[in-house]
């Protein structure tokens, strides 16, 4: 028996230096997985919000729309038609309910949820973890990162602290809480899958991605690390996958929250520079030691940057301490800095190191529902408008480019399964180029049902890319 064991230590010295890796795994890793997360969840439970709205629907609704669209295929030309004199008939409008999620923030009140949760409601109410209702008013909405502050009239309630979701690691472990189809107080667990996701809903995506469970109603919840403290707001699913949701970083939103809370609106910061990535070719022809940085390819007008003095052909690697390494880095810092806070620029110049300091200014709207509400979306789902002086100059592009820039993209549309998001610039439809929506519309309708359409898009100053699309 000696013999057996003395010939099992052998075998095990020898395993271990053909694999010297698993010398190094400990049994302190393996214990990172949390034996139960009952007591985080009962700590945070009653800083979690149940938000129901109402909301006026105009026309018949889905039940409406159910019982009276073409249940027998066909024509819905000549079925709308035959059913003209009952259907004008109808309620114009209707009242819909929806469900969602938030966490209070402060003991008198305030509560932080998404904006889609509570855009346009009539009415919303609160449901606490004690089943109490409260009738909840809106103090500021921020469709860009799809945050709103709500509150209600209550005193002494328990609040959840925010954590910095910078110092989340891909891996670790986090606890979502909400209620998903209605079911309050739902608590699941996953880890954090990704950081830094982008899906394009607008300029500052920057979500995180996690594996716990999150469905219709998670939406403006918490998503907590293992010290309770919220790290994100649960705010999108991917509707074909499973286990896949995203979450707005803490980092990003304790900013929003401030600017809501003390002006009911926010403000965002501007520098007056239009931006491009720094490629191998730039970085050689301005002798960089390494590709980093944006590269500077116009600097507006009478705006802060150039009051400050930087030059086109500049190249800035660092605002304040945080590195930038993209045209998104940068649109992110700086737009989580307020208006009026004067910032520390990196930046090199003819291959010489400099910081210049700018006073930032506020960021033009660059919303697509302010720039036009009158724009219908075409067969695709795309949203489009001619481009003018005024929206290239918001959006970075050269005063006289041509094209139709993409305002939106309509949920559930062709349009909305590409990579096309807003602000993107449509060029040319199959190599013909687009300047004038009577263009694009007379070209779009000589092409037949099923005909596959490309489509030439510029994102910001370098990138292009082409969509495939067929023709409904």
């Amino acid at each position: 028996m000696k013999k057996v064991n003395k010939i099992w230590i052998s075998l095990m010295v020898i395993s271990l230096s053909l694999f010297p890796a698993l010398e190094k795994i400990s049994y302190a890793a393996v214990q990172m997985v949390p034996a139960s997360f009952s007591e985080l969840a009962r700590q945070a439970k009653p800083g979690v919000v149940n938000i129901q709205t109402e909301k006026t629907i105009e026309g018949g609704g889905r039940v409406f729309r159910h019982f009276f669209g073409s249940p027998h295929g066909g024509n819905q030309e000549m079925f709308d038609e035959f059913f003209a004199p009952f259907l004008n008939q109808q309620p114009q409008s209707r009242k819909e309910s929806s469900l969602g999620s938030g966490f209070i923030i402060s003991e008198d009140g305030y509560i932080v949820t998404n904006n889609h949760v509570i855009k346009d409601a009539d009415q919303i109410k609160v449901i606490l973890h004690d089943n109490k209702e409260y009738e909840a008013a809106v103090i500021g909405t921020d469709p860009m990162t799809d945050l709103a502050l709500i509150k209600i009239e209550a005193k002494n309630l328990m609040a959840l602290k925010f954590g910095s979701s910078s110092k989340a690691e891909v891996g670790s472990w986090v606890v979502a809480i909400g209620s998903p189809f209605g079911l309050e107080q739902t608590v699941t667990a996953g880890i954090v899958s990704a950081k830094g996701r982008i899906l394009g809903s607008g300029p500052y995506d920057d979500f995180i991605q996690t594996d716990a469970s999150i469905n219709p109603g998670n939406s403006g919840g918490p998503l907590l690390n293992l010290d309770g403290e919220v790290i994100g707001i649960n705010t999108a699913i991917v509707k074909s996958g499973q286990g896949i949701g995203f979450a707005i970083p803490s980092d990003l939103a304790t900013g929003i929250i401030s600017q809501l809370t003390e002006q009911k609106s926010v403000s965002r910061g501007w520098m007056g520079v239009a931006i491009q990535e720094v490629t191998e070719q730039l970085s050689k022809y301005y002798g960089l030691k390494e590709v980093k940085g944006v590269y500077v390819a116009k600097v507006f007008e009478g705006e802060p940057a150039e009051k400050a003095g930087i030059q086109v052909g500049d190249v800035i690697y660092q605002i304040n301490d945080k590195a930038v390494n993209s045209s998104r880095d940068l649109t992110l810092t700086v737009a989580g800095i307020s208006v009026g806070d004067i910032i520390n620029v990196k930046l090199i110049r003819n291959g010489d190191e400099k910081t210049i300091k700018v006073k930032l200014g506020k960021r033009p709207s660059d919303d697509p529902e302010t720039m036009t509400q009158n724009e219908g979306y075409d067969i695709f789902g795309f949203k489009l408008k001619p481009m003018n002086s005024d929206i290239a100059r918001k959006l970075g592009y050269p005063e006289t480019i041509k094209g139709l820039v993409l305002l939106d993209v309509k949920q559930g549309s062709k349009a909305s399964a590409s990579i096309a998001r807003s602000g993107d610039l449509l060029l040319e439809v199959n190599r013909h180029k687009i300047e004038t929506l009577e263009d694009y519309q007379k070209f779009v309708n000589k092409l037949n049902k099923g005909d596959m359409v490309q489509l030439l898009f510029r994102r910001g100053n370098s990138q292009v890319f082409v969509i495939s699309i067929e023709k409904p």
